[in-house]
């Protein structure tokens, strides 16, 4: 089993960084897993020139193919993301947004995905369920499946793994993942 985790946070040892780390204790240890931090990738915003259609391949000069390579690998893709402005990161919406470039295989290819965010506001916020929806219309528009969706409240450094229930959180979430 192959499975790719994206870090989109900026803060490689921040909250988003600290689910995931904690969720990857929950992995088989017979899987491949690639840890990937979206924000040290230089992926540029797409240039709508249609070309990668054709080719299944992004024309950009950037890490848009060695990311998307792991991702064609991939058969569990776990994303974290702190919340921007009412959405995941912009790093990680950048190489969203390449997916476009292998929609054809990637709707051909099954994969199961979860996502994790992290937000300073209470998780009655619409700012989860924006960012919630959106990974579902990505998952059902590729036929993939969102095996789970894990929002936290956390602010402070380290605020997040002081929560009650932290650690069965993380583990319930990654059990969801596997087969």
């Amino acid at each position: 089993m192959n499975i790719v985790i994206l870090n989109a946070s900026p803060r490689k040892e921040g909250n988003t960084a600290a689910v995931l780390r904690q969720m990857q204790q929950y992995l088989p240890s017979t899987a491949n897993v690639d840890w990937v931090d979206v924000c040290s990738l230089h992926v540029g915003g797409c240039l709508a020139r249609d070309g990668c259609q054709a080719t299944g391949h992004c024309i950009m000069a950037d890490d848009t193919e060695a990311v998307l390579q792991k991702i064609d690998k991939a058969d569990v893709l776990l994303f974290g993301t702190p919340v921007y402005w009412w959405g995941m990161s912009a790093q990680l919406k950048a190489v969203i947004d390449k997916l476009y470039s292998r929609d054809a295989l990637y709707k051909t290819t099954p994969k199961t995905i979860g996502v994790v965010v992290v937000g300073a506001n209470g998780l009655k916020n619409p700012q989860y369920r924006l960012i919630r929806e959106q990974f579902a219309c990505i998952a059902d528009y590729l036929h993939w499946q969102l095996a789970f969706y894990a929002p936290f409240s956390a602010s402070a450094p380290g605020q997040v793994t002081a929560q009650p229930k932290f650690d069965t959180t993380c583990r319930d979430a990654c059990n969801k993942l596997l087969p």
